[in-house]
């Protein structure tokens, strides 16, 4: 598939700031060669000679992105609820994962939920396989074919973790990520590699300065766990007892955000002050993942203090922690959980509205992609029409509104058109 040059005549709503929300009614939307033109009222005369795709009276909102999504996980979401997270690593994903050494199973597996995205409202995602190379290269086989735009890591894990799911040592989690990385240079279109500890506690000293050297030779991205969990939390600080923090253990071995380092850092629930102003120098991009916390007994991340301090924040369902692959869920899930926040913990920090989280979902987590999430003129066109007449109030024509119930209602059903990078996925 190659990018398209076209026009779409729709409903239309992007995030210009977490609280400024655009909308244009009956409006024009213009992609150029895969980047969007902009939106226009009136066609302007340069593009009337493209295609239209008339979609009157349905939504146009920017693609989702999904920040943190452990693909492995698909086959046993729902499962454990009742458990905090530690244990229910050792109970259900840590056996899970190991099952991924076979390539049959991965293969059924993975393609569940390929299938699972590639239908829903997300055109983005950073997701963690296994430490298992050839089920890691077939799960980007299978996303790349899908047409999504996706980062995927090789999971490295060296210590406290099951005997089939530990490399033998930090040498041959190095080796064996450098040879995953040797197999699919060239590969992919739209598919791109993203180093990945998978935790302080799962990677010995020596395999973070190994991924280290790593992340300096490739110039890769990163993405790992932070401050979810307070029983991880005392662990870290047992294992690190040098670290001021959680974020300055993987700041020690430099693999925390930076110049040409570029990092995604799930959870922070429990990110105080210093480790906050950490994340903050770095430009840490904060995967906030609400369901995962809530179902895994984590606690309520600090959003909106967050956004105050100017931090880069942007949604993740965090499959299986999290139990849906949307991230329209994921929206409705930051503002509930804030509320709780709010009214339990910090009065001080007002619940995100429906606005904001929008924002999060599209053009927050975007950016870690860079221009994404948007509709603005040079922003890759990722878009989603939706015909949300299944759900709407009859009479209803005010478009936030309408997107407000779009974020709580809508489903797979509801998306007429999908296009990636202005490629029509369906």
């Amino acid at each position: 598939m190659t990018p398209e040059s076209f026009v779409i005549k729709a409903d239309i709503c992007y995030s210009e700031t977490p609280r400024v929300l655009n909308t244009v009614q009956d409006g024009f939307l213009v992609c150029v060669k895969g980047r969007s033109a902009g939106v226009f009222r009136e066609l302007p005369e340069q593009y009337a000679a493209l295609p239209l795709l008339d979609c009157s009276g349905a939504l146009a909102v920017p693609g989702l992105t999904d920040l943190h999504v452990h693909a492995p996980q698909y086959a046993f979401r729902g499962l454990g609820m009742d458990l905090e997270l530690l244990e229910w690593l050792n109970t259900h994903t840590f056996p899970e994962e190991s099952r991924y050494a076979d390539l049959e199973y991965a293969d059924r597996a993975y393609r569940r939920f390929v299938e699972d995205v590639r239908r829903g409202p997300n055109t983005r995602a950073c997701v963690f396989a296994t430490l298992h190379q050839e089920a890691t290269v077939h799960l980007m086989d299978l996303l790349e074919v899908s047409g999504l735009c996706t980062m995927v890591g090789k999971v490295n894990m060296d210590r406290n973790s099951p005997d089939a799911l530990r490399e033998a040592s930090a040498c041959a989690a190095a080796k064996s990520t450098k040879s995953w990385l040797k197999e699919i240079k060239g590969r992919y279109q739209h598919t791109l590699p993203i180093l990945t500890p998978r935790f302080i506690p799962s990677c010995s000293d020596q395999l973070m300065r190994e991924l280290h050297m790593i992340q300096q030779i490739y110039g890769l991205p990163v993405q790992s766990h932070l401050s979810e969990n307070q029983g991880e939390i005392a662990w870290v600080r047992e294992l690190c007892p040098s670290s001021k923090n959680y974020a300055d253990a993987y700041d020690a071995f430099g693999l925390f955000g930076g110049p040409g380092c570029p990092t995604i850092m799930a959870h922070c629930v429990y990110s105080d002050e210093e480790e906050t102003a950490l994340m903050k120098r770095r430009n840490i991009f904060v995967a906030h993942c609400p369901a995962s916390n809530t179902n895994l007994s984590s606690g309520i991340a600090p959003i909106r203090r967050f956004l105050r301090e100017g931090l880069s924040v942007g949604l993740g369902s965090d499959m299986a922690g999290g139990t849906h692959t949307s991230i329209f869920r994921a929206m409705t899930d930051a503002v509930q959980a804030s509320k709780l926040r709010w009214r339990l913990v910090d009065a001080s920090l007002e619940p995100l509205t429906a606005k904001e989280a929008f924002y999060l979902g599209t053009m927050g987590g975007g950016a870690f992609f860079g221009k994404v999430g948007s509709f603005a003129p040079e922003f890759e066109f990722d878009a989603l029409i939706i015909d949300d007449s299944r759900y709407t109030s009859q009479g209803q024509s005010e478009l936030e509104k309408r997107l407000e119930q779009t974020i709580y209602l809508s489903d797979e059903r509801d998306i007429r058109y999908k296009f990636v990078q202005g490629r029509q996925i369906f």
